[in-house]
């Protein structure tokens, strides 16, 4: 029997404020707030919340014969707590019908998988911790940032004793094959691969209000029929951003409606089941191995890793970032630490990217910047800010150590300061209290007229 896989990506990064150049060692606050918490909440009105909602209801209606998953990068969750309590709520309500499969990603939706294996290992690890806290699932199955996949960081996974990964279904990687089969991964062929459908998915994501396309408008009909038509073959990965419902497509267009429908034409016009990926992973037999010795993404129509690591600019600031880590190690503070999490998000990367061509409107429209070079600049005057922070909690030379020293006995200086301002300050205002007591107090004198 064959089965549809619905998975949803859910991720928004903490934005930063125009960070200048003057700003450095002065000011070591990054992030704007407003943006922070007006995109959130316009985001979680039009989509997270009208499209949780509609899920439970699918879910509580089908009883188990539809089911979902999702991954929030740790970010998000952090927002979500901050700004919009509710829509955790909304999350572990679907938690909580038993039909949900929450997945593990990177803590911080980073890039670190091309970059440091243990601090890798570290962020997939926090992400699983706060799976667990929140909804109460210990994930078995991996998804990394934005689909990143390749033979090596899908046997890193396999090695921390995840059963199954999802990644793109990239033409240039299957050739003739197809993505409605379960794959193995080549190196370490007990990590199960699931591989997106991406034209069925695009489908929904990117073409769905599109009048014209040449499939306008998608019914759930049509879209069963399609399903309906394939042979042979035995799953539907269709993995998509959760934004599609509500930010990216808009209600008006009749998306919501569209997957309030999908299941029940499911249900009475095939023989189509839905199921989670780790099920995916267990019910089926893996067809064959699947090569992917070079890094591929489910971003683009190159579905590779230039979205993010195109130019020179995203190469400098990527490099720059990672330098630091081994230095992060020793370092206990939550700022710094805070810091350095929310420094790793993959947006920052591609708000850089330069593309102007074929996929070019659609990283203007995600991009707070005006260009990428501006996004450039800010990000680096941050990241040098950053530095000097750093560099007087852990010194890399030996004239950082000297500054540090200096650094310190600084503040050490500001602090006696401080302290002798306020002795000085009690002591004046004693003297004033002691000074007034002892003033002699005016003599009164009698009249001419009280005497008589």
């Amino acid at each position: 029997m064959k089965s549809i896989c619905f998975y949803f990506q859910v991720h928004q990064p903490f934005r930063y404020r125009r960070y200048r150049f003057f700003d450095i060692g002065n000011d070591h606050y990054y992030y704007d707030d407003y943006a922070n918490e007006s995109i959130l909440r316009k985001v979680a009105d039009r989509c997270y919340l009208p499209a949780n909602k509609l899920m439970l209801e699918l879910l509580k209606k089908h009883k188990g014969q539809f089911k979902i998953a999702y991954s929030i990068s740790g970010i998000a969750l952090e927002q979500f707590e901050l700004y919009a309590p509710e829509v955790l709520k909304s999350f572990q309500d679907l938690a909580a019908t038993g039909y949900v499969e929450f997945l593990a990603e990177t803590y911080t939706h980073s890039l670190v998988s091309l970059k440091n294996r243990d601090l890798f290992t570290r962020q997939v690890e926090d992400h699983a911790k706060a799976i667990e806290k929140y909804f109460g699932q210990k994930p078995n199955v991996f998804r990394n940032t934005e689909l990143i996949y390749s033979d090596e960081i899908g046997d890193w996974i396999s090695g921390m004793g995840y059963k199954a990964m999802l990644t793109e279904g990239a033409k240039h990687i299957l050739g003739w094959k197809s993505p409605n089969f379960l794959y193995v991964n080549a190196v370490n062929p007990r990590l199960k691969v699931l591989m997106r459908n991406f034209k069925l998915s695009d489908d929904i994501a990117f073409r769905f209000c599109n009048q014209a396309w040449n499939e306008y408008p998608l019914t759930p009909e049509k879209f069963v029929r399609w399903l309906g038509a394939v042979e042979n073959e035995e799953i539907f990965n269709i993995f998509l951003d959760y934004e599609t419902f509500g930010e990216h497509q808009p209600k008006e267009c009749g998306i919501f409606e569209f997957m309030a429908k999908l299941p029940e034409v499911v249900f009475k016009n095939s023989k189509l089941t839905f199921a989670t990926p780790s099920e995916i992973a267990d019910k089926f037999q893996p067809v064959s191995a699947v090569s992917v010795p070079h890094p591929i993404s489910w971003a683009d129509e190159e579905r590779d890793l230039s979205a993010w690591l195109g130019n020179e600019l995203q190469d400098e600031a990527f490099n720059k970032l990672y330098e630091l880590a081994n230095r992060m190690k020793a370092v206990t503070d939550p700022a710094l630490i805070k810091d350095w999490n929310y420094l790793q998000a993959s947006d920052h990367f591609y708000y850089m990217c330069t593309k102007f061509f074929s996929d070019g409107e659609v990283h203007k429209y995600f991009n707070p910047y005006e260009t990428p070079y501006e996004a450039f600049i800010n990000y680096m005057n941050v990241l040098s800010d950053f530095q000097l922070r750093l560099d007087t909690v852990v010194p890399e030379t030996k004239v950082a150590k000297e500054i540090a020293v200096l650094h310190k006995m600084l503040e050490e200086k500001e602090t006696k300061l401080k302290k002798y301002e306020l002795e000085l300050k009690t002591l004046q205002t004693k003297q004033r209290s002691v000074k007034s007591a002892d003033k002699p107090k005016p003599k009164t004198t009698r009249t001419a007229k009280s005497k008589e």
